[in-house]
């Protein structure tokens, strides 16, 4: 998401379309980001939500009450920013239904690339939508919470349950990939030795497919750590992680890898880094874990990484003086193997 968004998430308020909620108002914000400018007059308890942990660091450290998921209560607005995700965006409004008050505003806001304006014309076929602004290249549109609730608009609020991928793993929109198993990941997992032992990270491990085939693959390995900067895959990790051998301490570390230590040391660190900031390919990103990787191995602990093929993630593993070599090349993907001295 840009800055642009919440430019346009805002407008209505700084132009004076929408009137100020008042200082004994409580303002829920679904999907917050970063570099919100509010309005001069806003007085309102603004209640943000977002569970992408180093977005969720920055709002806090701007002040902001800021929860990983959405809190209980009633509020008298709400306000979403949209997701790229149609069933992630669903599940805000459905979020924002629940908890605000009957006659309340619902203002919801994106860029052309979120498809928000797709959303404002599904939404207004259910409901009485007040207003639509295209602004700094978004759409924003409002309406107020019905008094009560139809049935079609009840329906609205029982999203189906989180997906079943291969029939066994639990996810959901707006996590990487939510409907099949990564391809990239499934390369690694086949070629994970099955001579692992001892504690093992998973970093970057989203709803746990590597975590899971680590305990499936590797009966030597006693511990596994998660790392994971979106909330909710890692609470489907926990689900999924849950069905698979016993016998394997789990501890779950909702953790921003890149800017938050690592405290604990490994045998060996499993990864598929994600290199994109946004719509942006980034692949400082992943160079960033695996130096981070390097720093939480013991002595001859192993890393395995598994990347596109032309991500330039060799270069690091020789600037890190680790032993290293390539375990696979297949389909676009290579797997990368690297061994502290």
């Amino acid at each position: 998401m840009t800055d642009t968004a919440l430019k346009t998430l805002f407008y209505p308020y700084h132009s004076g379309i929408l009137r100020l909620p008042q200082a004994d108002e409580r303002v829920l914000f679904l999907g917050a980001e970063p570099g919100i400018v509010l309005p001069d007059g806003w007085a309102s308890q603004l209640i943000a939500v977002q569970g992408f942990r180093p977005h969720f660091n920055a709002m806090v450290r701007a002040g902001f009450e800021t929860h990983a998921e959405c809190p209980d209560g009633v509020f008298d607005h709400s306000l979403i920013l949209c997701g790229k995700h149609r069933g992630h965006n669903d599940a805000l409004f459905a979020s924002a239904l629940l908890r605000t008050r009957p006659g309340g505003t619902i203002v919801i806001a994106g860029d052309k690339m979120s498809g928000s304006g797709s959303f404002a014309r599904r939404l207004s076929g259910l409901f009485s939508v007040i207003d639509r602004q295209s602004k700094y290249h978004g759409v924003v549109f409002w309406l107020e919470r019905p008094q009560h609730l139809d049935n079609k608009q009840i329906e609205f609020t029982r999203l189906p349950d989180r997906g079943r991928i291969d029939g066994r793993y639990s996810a959901a929109p707006g996590m990487f990939s939510h409907n099949r198993v990564d391809p990239a990941s499934e390369l690694l997992a086949h070629h994970l030795p099955a001579d692992l032992t001892g504690r093992v990270a998973d970093f970057a491990s989203g709803w746990g497919y590597l975590s899971v085939q680590l305990k499936e693959r590797c009966s030597a390995v006693t511990a596994i750590d998660l790392y994971e900067a979106d909330y909710a895959a890692l609470q489907a990790a926990k689900e999924n992680l849950a069905l698979v051998r016993q016998g394997v301490a789990i501890d779950y570390h909702w953790h921003d890898l890149i800017a938050e230590p690592v405290e604990r040391r490994y045998d060996a660190i499993v990864m598929n880094p994600p290199f994109h900031q946004g719509r942006t390919a980034d692949p400082n990103i992943g160079q960033a874990m695996i130096r981070v990787a390097v720093k939480a191995l013991e002595q001859g602990g192993r890393l395995f990484v598994v990347a596109n093929r032309h991500l330039p993630y060799e270069k690091v593993l020789e600037q890190e003086y680790l032993g290293h070599g390539r375990l696979a090349d297949e389909a676009g993907f290579k797997v990368l193997w690297g061994r502290r001295r």
